[in-house]
């Protein structure tokens, strides 16, 4: 099946916070990030450098042990196919989950042998009649 991967880098960080806008207000006006977005049901994304960070306030006050690294991949759906063959557990298939410009971040989920949560995520040109979305 080669190695149809391809992980290029870390395109996220998953932070769980108790409270979102406190959290963004520290990581936006104290360390700098750029604000990108807020996403339903309670979440945020800044951008550190390349890669993007996400504060999660969905867990009723809970925060998560663990950060989330999310790997950047060319094709989540060649690499879920792959990881299947592989025999990694598909824990979430990929899903659309925003559109951003002229892309959708596709996200889908793995875990590690000791059961940590492993990200996929991909930027997919959206199709349009005349091909996929390109720079101007």
């Amino acid at each position: 099946m080669g190695d149809a991967l391809n992980v290029t880098g870390v395109t996220q960080l998953a932070v769980s916070v108790t409270d979102l806008d406190r959290a963004v207000a520290f990581y936006r006006d104290v360390l700098g990030m750029a604000f990108l977005f807020n996403a339903p049901p309670q979440m945020a994304f800044l951008q550190c450098g390349p890669t993007r960070l996400m504060l999660n306030a969905g867990g009723g006050g809970a925060v998560e042990s663990r950060p989330i690294a999310y790997y950047s991949v060319s094709d989540i759906q060649a690499a879920f196919s792959t990881l299947t063959w592989k025999g990694a557990p598909v824990k979430q298939a990929p899903h659309m989950i925003a559109r951003l410009g002229d892309s959708e971040l596709w996200l889908g989920f793995t875990e590690d042998p000791d059961g940590h949560p492993v990200g996929l995520m991909s930027e997919v040109p959206i199709q349009t009649s005349e091909g996929p979305a390109r720079d101007a």
